[in-house]
């Protein structure tokens, strides 16, 4: 089983001034069947959560001592039980001073695969549904939600812990709108931000688009394409952008080139690795906008094939419109003459 051990509790936060409640269950050891089936429900939405943040554990332990309780329960100097105790009573305290109502389950897995270890802290969320009760009397209920992750953290164990260390073995998932429990369950997990991911953005894009101007004509759009097609499989695994990984996937016949360009001509980490945001790296191969009640997006590629653009006029023509659009347009225009 690749579940270790888990544990939930819930706690609840209903009157702003009076301490939170909480309710914890049984620590589990390879639990299986349904908890596996949520917890990789839950990695999921985790690894396609998009703005996720990476970082490090903070060295305040006086405020955040999770990583020192985590750290022991590594080294069997506390059992899971010991460290989610300790860790279900810091969230409790928290919520005691926090101003806003909240409710919902924290539930804290140790995974371990086949190459790696983990430990995720997960907010799960639930969602209101309707019953009928034994006597056919219509009830409602709440049901865990499959489909909202707002609040959740995981910790590369192997990159914490390893020889080689490092500064971006968290990965925070801080959906808006959680407001100060938001800000609570980052103290909780002690997170401190190690990584500009709009800058790396930046990094990556300038990098790939100077490479592909660099190619030849034919290839540029190639070279844009591969690019993101990479990151948006690695945004899919919930992992970052590794600079030699990626130059192997452009040129397999030369797979160093990319590499050694992007080091010559870019401000790479000494990590070798990028955090680039998958949204804007959709740049690469899509020009959109909107405005003054008009929305365009299209692929790059169209540009002076299909779409041309004149500076001078500031004025966009499109040729080969879709079927679609052409067939709105001509039902739109035979209206108005009737």
């Amino acid at each position: 089983m690749a579940i270790k051990h888990l544990r939930t509790a819930f706690a609840s936060q209903y009157q702003p001034g009076q301490p939170a409640r909480l309710r914890s269950g049984e620590p589990l050891q390879e639990p299986g069947g349904d908890y596996e089936a949520l917890h990789k429900q839950m990695k999921r939405l985790f690894n396609s959560k998009p703005g996720k943040k990476y970082g490090r554990f903070s060295d305040a332990l006086a405020d955040s001592p999770f990583s020192a309780w985590l750290k022991d329960y590594l080294e069997d100097k506390q059992t899971f039980a010991a460290l989610t105790d300790r860790l279900f009573g810091q969230w409790q305290e928290l919520l005691s001073g926090c101003q806003e109502e909240f409710d919902g389950h924290l539930m804290v897995v140790h995974e371990a695969l086949a190459d790696q270890e983990v430990v995720y802290l997960i907010l799960l969320e639930t969602d209101g549904a309707m019953r009928f009760d034994g006597d056919q009397r219509l009830d409602s209920t709440d049901v865990l939600s499959l489909s909202r992750l707002n609040l959740a953290l995981r910790v590369e164990l192997d990159d914490w812990l390893g020889d080689q260390g490092g500064d971006n073995y968290l990965t925070l998932v801080h959906g808006r709108g959680t407001g100060e429990p938001g800000e609570l369950f980052i103290r909780l997990c002690g997170f401190n931000n190690s990584v500009d991911v709009e800058k790396e953005t930046l990094t990556f894009l300038d990098a790939v688009e100077a490479f592909a101007k660099s190619s030849a004509p034919e290839k540029a759009g190639e070279v844009r394409t591969r690019a993101y097609e990479f990151c948006k499989e690695q945004h899919a695994l919930g992992e970052p952008v590794e600079i030699e990984a990626l130059s192997s996937y452009l040129d397999e016949e030369q797979p160093q080139r990319f590499k050694e360009f992007a080091s010559q001509n870019a401000e790479l980490p000494d990590t070798g690795v990028l955090h680039p945001d998958h949204r804007k790296v959709k740049k690469l191969v899509r020009i959109a906008g909107s405005g003054g009640g008009l929305s365009l997006s299209f692929s790059s590629d169209l540009v002076n094939q299909a779409v041309y653009y004149d500076r001078d006029k500031d004025a966009l023509t499109i040729t080969r419109l879709p079927k679609a659009l052409r067939e709105q347009l001509q039902r739109y225009l035979e209206s108005r003459e009737t």
